[in-house]
Parts: C-alpha cells; structure tokens; sequence
C-alpha cells in the first residue's frame, strides 16, 4: 500500500503534538516508520463525510482522549454558595484603649468626695475634665462595608449526529469508544477553560498587589535586592537563580517562614488597611491571618531540583499542609514565559486624594520578569462557579442531529484587605 504521508510530514505531526504537550520548539524523531503508519491511517482510507477526518471502516480503533484535570484548584470556593453569599464582606476597625476610671491616676482623678459617676469638671474657662466619662459613654464598633461584584459567563456546545457517524466503525463497541473520546475531549477543554479562569485570577492577584504596593506595606518582597542587602553583595537574579542558586535557596526559606508567621500576627501590614482618620485619631482594619488559612502558590521550576531540601523546611503539619494549602505552578500566564506576568489588573483605588477612591478601577499595567511565589489568606483569593449547567436540544428533524449546550457563570473575589505577600525577582 502506497504511503501518503512522507517521513517529513510524520515528524511534522509529531513535533506539532510534542510542543502542545511540553512547549519544546524542536524534537527529534528517532522511529521514523511507527511515525508515518500513524499518519498514513488517516488519509490513506476512504472518508466520512460528517467529521471528514475518520476512516470509514479499518481494524482495531484506538480513541486518543485521557481525562485532563485542572491545575490551580487551591483558590476554588468550598461550595456553590460562598461567593454570592459573601458579595456583601463587612470588617471592623480597630479601636484603642479607654483612660482607667477605677483608680485615681496621673491623669484623671475618677475618686473624690461630692465626684459624680459621670464627668466632672473643674472651673477653670474652658473647663477641664478632672474625672473620666461614666460608664454610659457609648463605643460603637466602626464597620467597614466592601462589595464584591459581577460574574462573567460563556457557553460551550457540542453537537451529536444520530446516525451519520456509524458508517466509520466495525460495531457498536467502537461507535461507543469513538464517542466516549469525542466527549472526554470535550470535557478536558472545559477543565483548560476552568484553570484559565483561575489562572487569570491568580495573575491578576499578584498584579493587584503589587500595583497597590505603597498601600499595603510588606505585602511586595523583593528577593534580591533583601538578599543583596543582607549580605552586602550586588548580584543580579540570573546569578540568584544559577551560580548562587544553593545560597539564595537557603536565604528564601528563611524569608518566606518569617513572613508566614508575621502574618499570624494582627497588624496592619501585609494588606490595605483602610486607614480612616476621626476626630484626629486614625483607625485601620487590623488582619490575621493563621497558618490553616494560608495558601501558597510557589514557582515550580524554580524548586524542581531542590525540592526535596525545600518544600520540607517550608510544610510542615504543624504550620502548614503541602497537601491542602500548597499549589506548585508550572507559568505564571504564558508557557513562552513560564516565571513572568504582564497584567493590567483590577484593583481599588486606595489613594484618599483620588475621586475614585474605594471604588473599583483598572490598575497600572504591571510587568514582573520573575515571580517566585505568593502567600495569600484562603479569603483574599478566592474563585466560585456559581452556574454551570447542561441543557440537550431535542433532535434536529430533518438534519438529525442534537446539540448539547453548557452554561457557565463564574466570579472572582480578590480582596487585598487580607494578607498576602507576593515574592518576587527584579533582575
């Protein structure tokens, strides 16, 4: 039997599969002939007209499909009823202590005879208080209310022929594989169109951050110019990342268990703390955030060959869980460019001179060439589907064919209210 296809256009195939497959420009091909069978199966046999790619009858039938599962799962929403039930989120700020009215002190004298409970002046003009109020002062908490808003929505459709298809195989038993392939594909590109969907968050967190990074101290850290700093040196994170990659290793873990446990602490950095000043006194929104609600994203490559050294100095049970709170990420947004992100994210405006200030804008495009990873609260970045549902036409009479139609209606909550701390590599 004549061979349609030449060795050329077998290795061609072969290296358009691979470079899908792993992102290689270039491959090899060592058995030539196992190459050009496979592509001399399908054209060298007459074809059926409905898909015009399918023999129409040949021997044993292989249906190329595996299952494919989304990466980037660690920001899903425990349920279907989280993101809608949190578009209304309402913090409080931290309040200050009150001046003691139990004892006589250096500043107040709260006990003295004809002193009422409540505050007693002296007769000076204006009149001074000598005493504290009474214990009906009224300290009303301080809410802050933010909203979290909007969805976007998209469908996917897959359309059955009833019959037309049939001609193409042996039996029943092969119709079924073929069909169980041609769905199993369709369900991968929706699991690819998931992870794109949090992918796209989890990029446009990190952009988030640091675009809103002179509010939110501690929240961008620099790794190397801490590293230069600390010992006194000038190298550049090409140098970092190869010649000194053991040394920088080292250096990072330790950062990186700091910051984890400075974010068990309540304060005011590693967040917008959305300072509010009254009566002269300025309030801010203190956060938490404990070890059980961090989650970790953290750039694979980077660790692959240190791995065994790293991850086990950074997890532990104790303090964190690689199994649950932990995500290791093959690209930040391109595969051309697996370490960078280039994103204009969303964000809210926390400059108090803005007239858009606490409303939501887009930000200053951001371009990191390097990012390490991200400690963020399980709260500040979080994903939801909130509709995904399936709906099958009825038989098309005359062209017999049926179509099945998915909906999707998903959101994304990025709250930089709550912790985090991006690490990243300037040069």
């Amino acid at each position: 039997m004549a061979r349609d296809f030449t060795v050329q256009d077998a290795r061609a195939i072969m290296q358009l599969l691979v470079q899908q497959a792993t992102g290689q420009t270039n491959i090899a091909v060592v058995d030539t002939s196992t190459f050009v069978s496979a592509g001399e199966l399908v054209l060298s046999q007459s074809i059926e007209n409905v898909y015009n790619s399918l023999n129409i009858v040949l021997g044993r039938l292989i249906s190329a499909s595996r299952p494919y599962k989304a990466k980037l799962k660690l920001m899903d929403a425990l349920d279907t009823g989280v993101y809608t039930s949190r578009l209304r989120k309402i913090s409080y700020y931290s309040k200050f202590p009150k001046n003691a009215g139990a004892f006589n002190t250096n500043l107040y004298t709260n006990l003295h005879d004809g002193f009422t409970a409540g505050q007693n002046f002296d007769n000076q003009t204006p009149p001074v208080a000598q005493s504290v109020k009474s214990q009906w002062e009224q300290n009303l908490a301080m809410p802050l209310e933010m909203n979290f808003g909007g969805s976007a929505s998209w469908d996917n459709c897959i359309t059955q022929p009833e019959y037309q298809a049939q001609v193409a195989f042996r039996d029943e038993a092969e119709f079924i594989k073929f069909l169980t392939g041609y769905m199993q594909e369709h369900a991968n590109d929706i699991e690819q169109q998931r992870e794109a969907w949090n992918r796209m968050a989890l990029v446009n967190k990190i952009a988030s951050v640091y675009d809103m990074a002179t509010y939110m101290p501690e929240s961008v850290f620099d790794l190397v110019a801490g590293f230069n700093n600390k010992f006194g040196t000038s190298y550049t994170g090409t140098q970092l990342r190869t010649t000194h990659l053991k040394e920088f290793l080292a250096y990072f873990v330790t950062e990186f268990k700091l910051v984890s446990e400075y974010m068990t602490e309540r304060s005011a950095n590693y967040h917008w703390s959305v300072p509010k000043t009254v009566d002269g006194v300025t309030y801010h929104i203190l956060r938490h955030t404990p070890y059980r609600d961090q989650r970790v994203y953290l750039y694979s490559k980077l660790f692959k060959d240190a791995e065994a050294q790293v991850l086990p100095e950074i997890f532990n049970p104790e303090y964190l869980d690689v199994k649950t709170q932990y995500e290791d990420v093959t690209y930040w947004q391109s595969v051309d460019d697996r370490g960078a992100i280039k994103c204009t994210p969303a964000i809210t405006d926390a400059d108090p001179t803005s007239p858009t200030y606490g409303t939501q804008i887009a930000g200053t495009a951001v371009d990191i060439p390097y990012v390490v990873g991200m400690i963020t609260d399980r709260d500040g970045l979080m994903t939801d589907m909130m509709l995904d549902t399936v709906a099958t036409t009825p038989l098309e009479a005359r062209k017999k064919y049926r179509n099945t139609w998915q909906t999707f209606l998903k959101g994304v909550i990025s709250d930089n209210t709550e912790k985090v701390c991006i690490f990243i590599m300037s040069s």
